[in-house]
């Protein structure tokens, strides 16, 4: 998410989202096909991203309770994993399941509307199965941890929204570095520059930006690991702010239209599919009329996804005691096009 328009003359105009499901995520194993059509969150859960792991488990951060909940597919009661503020996790953004170390990662922000203490914005990661806290990496240059993605060796490529650049961390690396900083990386008009991130092979990266523009970026990856040319992939009409990216098939993306600027309404979001060829691609939007859907996940042959509903948070920075209670949350889904 990125925190919307209703703060504009007090604060930036976007949320800083990210996404979530990471698109390094594989397809679901043949039982997490299975998982129902809807799923229930906790109560108050103001959803920013979500992972998936090879159980067909889905990990939810919320950006409000610092806090990282775990979902069965079966439609049981969710599970508090990561503690609220454990490890100082404060507005939880972008979530990763790396299944081969037995870990979860998620980008903490510091954006505030928490009721967690905010903390510095970093990269931390847990036990998958326990959430216990493993490790902090905090943000360079007070940069702030968006989203991020997994490459098939490890490597760790995260989006900074305050910067126009991808930062990386490499297997059993101590701090987080920079791997691709570059003017075109954000239109920057409000101070604000990436937002989601996916990979289509370990070759083509992709990144969104914060501002509703009518592209998203490619970032080539050479064979070495240094970054390449940066590429602007055109699509037809402007992204109604492109949060979460998800790349499930090769040039074949989910995109995640948070409409976080709110020019259409609180209920102006929805989910789009695109299809890469070169540097263009087409559009075809599956569901509209969502309320923030700033991340999703594919599994099987559907998309799930989050509708965060920051709206009700923003307008109640002075008095958080105003913020409504028991607002419900859940994960929706709709069937992939053919």
């Amino acid at each position: 998410m990125k925190p919307n328009s209703l703060l504009r003359g007090a604060v930036l105009s976007a949320t800083l989202l990210t996404a979530l499901f990471c698109s390094q995520q594989p397809a679901l194993a043949a039982d997490a096909t299975a998982a129902l059509p809807t799923l229930t969150l906790p109560a108050d859960w103001y959803p920013e991203s979500l992972a998936t792991g090879p159980d067909g488990s889905f990990y939810v951060g919320s950006w409000r309770q610092g806090a990282v909940a775990r979902v069965r597919p079966d439609g049981s009661a969710p599970e508090i994993l990561v503690k609220p503020g454990s490890n100082g996790l404060a507005n939880g953004q972008g979530v990763l399941v790396d299944a081969a170390h037995k870990l979860l990662w998620i980008c903490s922000g510091n954006w505030g509307y928490t009721s967690v203490p905010s903390t510095p914005s970093a990269l931390k990661s847990y036990d998958l199965a326990s959430g216990a806290p493993r490790a902090s990496y905090p943000m360079p240059d007070k940069g702030y941890c968006n989203d991020l993605v997994q490459d098939s060796q490890g490597t760790l490529y995260v989006t900074d929204s305050f910067h126009p650049r991808v930062l990386r961390l490499l297997p059993g690396a101590a701090a987080l570095n920079i791997w691709k900083e570059a003017p075109s990386m954000g239109a920057g008009n409000d101070g604000l520059f990436l937002n989601g991130i996916a990979l289509d092979g370990d070759h083509k990266l992709y990144v969104s930006l914060v501002t509703a523009v009518p592209y998203v970026l490619r970032v080539d990856i050479n064979e070495n690991g240094t970054a390449g040319a940066v590429t602007r992939i055109d699509v037809p009409r402007l992204l109604k702010n492109a949060d979460a990216i998800r790349i499930y098939a090769p040039d074949r993306m989910a995109i995640f239209e948070s409409n976080a600027f709110g020019k259409t309404g609180p209920y102006g979001g929805q989910v789009s599919i695109a299809r890469i060829n070169g540097n263009s691609a087409t559009l075809e939007t599956i569901v509209n009329g969502l309320n923030d859907p700033s991340s999703g996940v594919i599994v099987g042959n559907r998309v799930y996804f989050i509708e965060s509903k920051y709206s009700l948070l923003f307008p109640h920075k002075e008095h958080p005691e105003d913020v409504p209670l028991n607002v419900p949350f859940d994960l929706q889904s709709r069937e992939l096009p053919k």
